[in-house]
């Protein structure tokens, strides 16, 4: 809808009103005449309400209450970021699309969205980029926390405080894996801080307010609930994202998202959205995570995570039958970096974790996220079930390696054996060569060397130079290996596989 038939509406509008009000008139209606008031009546009653009307109205204050107390806490210490940086000419940094086509050219709407970092408005051959924010602050010193993307590849950060007040930024450090950053003001006096609440404490329906500067409107403050919780959509490296349906914008990124008590949960971060703008679903970056983050951006410039040293892999249903578990919860261990504190605490591919120091695991995620904030060297106990037995582990994480990365191997030739079995494989012995080829030295099993299309195998995902370690629970080094384990499961039933690929692991089912 263009803006001309907008105000065209618009009048149409006011002469309909205008049309009401004349034929009542015409109706035989009395005008008031010259020296009569109005009178005027203040808190009427207007009858007798029912009890249920005003235990309903009461509660209704009481909410609206509760939203204004949180907003009046939280807001003296929610502040805008305005970030200058330069990019290169034509870069692909224009989100004008993102708009719905009836407010491209609405002036507007392009004021609101040209200091949004989520929507960026230069011409083509420009070379400074403005984008605009939110943030906390979190110490009187003049320490903020917001998003690593609010000020990442910025040159200068403008600061607006709650009362007015502007500061250039002095210095802000940055995790991409988390999206959160830590921004320093000098400022002359002490600044209001925000009370930090726990996100762990926090449940699905909880009421929630989103404060910070959609489109540009500082100090704008939106209500929902926490929809979900431990979200993984796919933007950072890590993630256990607090989903709300509060509205979340362009511009509320880095500011905060707070309970009823106006205490910090969460730092809003990112929208699900089909047009650049609100469609109910909104993520948040738990306020544990942000906060320890922060702590350790500000003691070290950088943030150093423990590292356990073992892939996982999430439990679905399928592979909750195969290990015998009466629950679709947990993060299943693929495999065991050699050394690592793994490797030396004992445990073992095909382990599945349902506990690291008493917090429970139910994603992979979880597990890399309570590891990641582990005390270095002390001792953690981790509960696994192996073989169907419940078991606890003591481990002693350490620093995480500088790379950690898997790398997919390069296709290569391998001998091919004559022959399909059952599940549709061609298989063969991994030698050392092969094994060098496929980047796998030190690993044992049978490389896949052909898949027969439309084959339980094929409907499985399993590829040529794919590696089979593990039939069930049973390692298999050769064909024979393969032959004996495979005597002990049914396609009917599913048969599990551990399976390799560079340095990743996986378990897979296969079944007819």
């Amino acid at each position: 809808m263009k803006l001309t038939s907008f105000k065209g509406m618009a009048a149409g509008l006011v002469l309909s009103a205008i049309g009401v009000a004349a034929s009542a008139f015409t109706a035989g209606t009395s005008p008031a005449t010259p020296g009569s008031t109005i009178h005027w009546t203040d808190n009427a009653v207007g009858g007798k309400e029912s009890e249920a009307h005003v235990a309903s109205h009461n509660y209704a204050k009481s909410l609206s209450s509760a939203f204004r107390g949180a907003s009046e806490k939280v807001m003296p210490s929610v502040v805008t970021i305005q970030s200058t940086g330069t990019q290169s000419q034509g870069s692909d940094s224009d989100q004008q699309g993102q708009l719905p086509e009836e407010l491209r050219d609405n002036p507007l709407f392009k004021r609101f969205f040209e200091n949004v970092p989520e929507g960026h408005f230069d011409s083509p051959g420009s070379q400074q980029r403005i984008g605009m924010g939110s943030g906390v602050i979190v110490d009187a010193s003049g320490i903020i926390l917001t998003n690593n993307h609010v000020v990442n590849g910025a040159d200068k950060l403008l600061i607006k405080l709650h009362d007015g007040r502007e500061f250039t930024a002095t210095e802000w450090k940055t995790d991409p894996k988390s999206d959160i950053a830590v921004v320093k003001i000098n400022s002359p006096t002490s600044l209001p801080v925000a009370s930090i609440g726990n996100s762990d404490k926090i449940d699905i329906g909880d009421w929630v307010l989103a404060v910070g500067a959609p489109f540009g409107l500082d100090e704008t403050v939106t209500a929902g609930i926490i929809s979900a919780k431990s979200r993984g959509i796919g933007i950072t490296a890590r993630e256990e994202f607090l989903q709300t349906d509060a509205a979340i914008n362009p511009g509320n990124s880095g500011g905060p998202l707070v309970n009823l008590d106006g205490e910090v949960v969460g730092i809003n971060t990112a929208i699900s959205s089909t047009s650049g703008g609100y469609q109910g679903i909104g993520f948040a970056v738990p306020v544990n995570l942000a906060r320890w983050v922060g702590d350790e951006l500000m003691a070290h410039g950088t943030v150093q995570r423990a590292f356990l040293g073992v892939g996982i892999q999430s439990i679905d249903d399928t592979l909750s039958k195969q290990f015998g578990l009466n629950t679709v919860k947990g993060a299943v261990v693929t495999d065991v970096r050699p050394g690592s504190p793994a490797a030396k605490a004992g445990l073992q591919s095909g382990d599945v974790v349902l506990e690291f120091d008493g917090m429970a695991i139910s994603r992979p995620g979880d597990l890399q996220g309570r590891v990641e904030r582990a005390s270095l060297n002390e001792a953690h106990k981790v509960v696994v079930i192996r073989e169907g037995k419940t078991m606890t582990v003591d481990v002693r994480v350490e620093a995480m390696p500088t790379n950690v990365s898997v790398e997919e191997p390069a296709k290569t030739e391998t001998p091919a054996q004559t022959g399909f079995n059952g599940l549709g494989l061609q298989l063969t012995d991994l030698t050392s060569d092969v094994a060098k080829q496929l980047g796998m030295e030190n690993v044992t099993g049978l490389v896949i060397t052909g898949v027969r299309a439309g084959s339980p195998a094929d409907n499985a995902g399993l590829e040529d130079g794919m590696v089979i370690s593990k039939v069930g629970q049973t390692g298999v080094k050769s064909l024979a290996d393969f032959s004996a384990a495979m005597n002990d499961v049914s396609l009917k039933d599913g048969v599990l596989l551990l399976v390799r690929v560079g340095e990743a692991s996986r378990f897979v089912v296969i079944r007819n």
